[in-house]
């Protein structure tokens, strides 16, 4: 990923904020045998840690096809972006851009046994249901959840790379991002509120 200064994201505190509120993400392995390997799954940050460690689970087949634990890969998680259209710069020249966030974790991935597979099988499900007003936990269904692990692979990812972008226009005048930030806020075609708001706070923030 090219990697520009004033669009580097370096807080580590943002890095992990970010994947904490994107966990849905991609993993990318490049195989001797089948090349390039790629898989979608939800990850979680290690809040035991204090670097950026991410923890996630693959069905056991797709870990076999990915060697995982026998190289390095990267995990890919996208945050909110979208289309920039000229017309709402209110001014020209300007062209059609996208703004985005993006996070990159390099590392080999460290195969975890089936008890902590399980551990990570069951906060997965506590990261999400934790919102609901009634949570659901896997314990519910222990015995059947303990059968179905024995054919998912967990892993720990701890970062030996991590690269982390935020295209937010932060390159224009403050009146042009905010008049950006309306525009995507605005519920016509291309609004996406999640984007204004990540370029209205990187303003605020050092």
């Amino acid at each position: 990923m090219l990697e520009q200064e004033i669009f580097r994201v370096d807080d580590p505190g943002r890095i992990r904020d970010l994947a904490r509120a994107h966990p849905w993400a991609t993993l990318i392995s490049h195989t001797p045998d089948r090349g390039l390997v790629v898989s979608h799954l939800p990850v979680l940050v290690d809040d035991s840690r204090q670097d950026t460690t991410l923890l996630g689970h693959l069905a056991r087949t797709d870990a076999r096809k990915h060697e995982l634990g026998s190289h390095e890969v990267v995990v890919v998680i996208q945050g909110p972006h979208g289309y920039i259209s000229p017309s709402w710069y209110g001014e020209t020249p300007h062209v059609p851009t996208w703004n985005f966030t993006v996070l990159h974790v390099h590392g080999r991935p460290e195969v975890l046994d089936p008890t902590d597979t399980y551990d990570v099988l069951s906060a997965t499900v506590d990261h999400f249901e934790d919102r609901l007003p009634e949570p659901w936990r896997l314990a519910r269904v222990e015995s059947y959840a303990h059968r179905i692990a024995a054919a998912v692979t967990g892993f720990r990812l701890p970062a030996t790379k991590v690269t982390a972008k935020a295209k937010l226009s932060q390159d224009e005048r403050e009146e042009i991002v905010l008049r950006l930030a309306g525009a995507l806020e605005s519920g016509r075609p291309y609004a996406v509120p999640e984007l204004a708001r990540a370029m209205r706070d990187i303003r605020r923030k050092p």
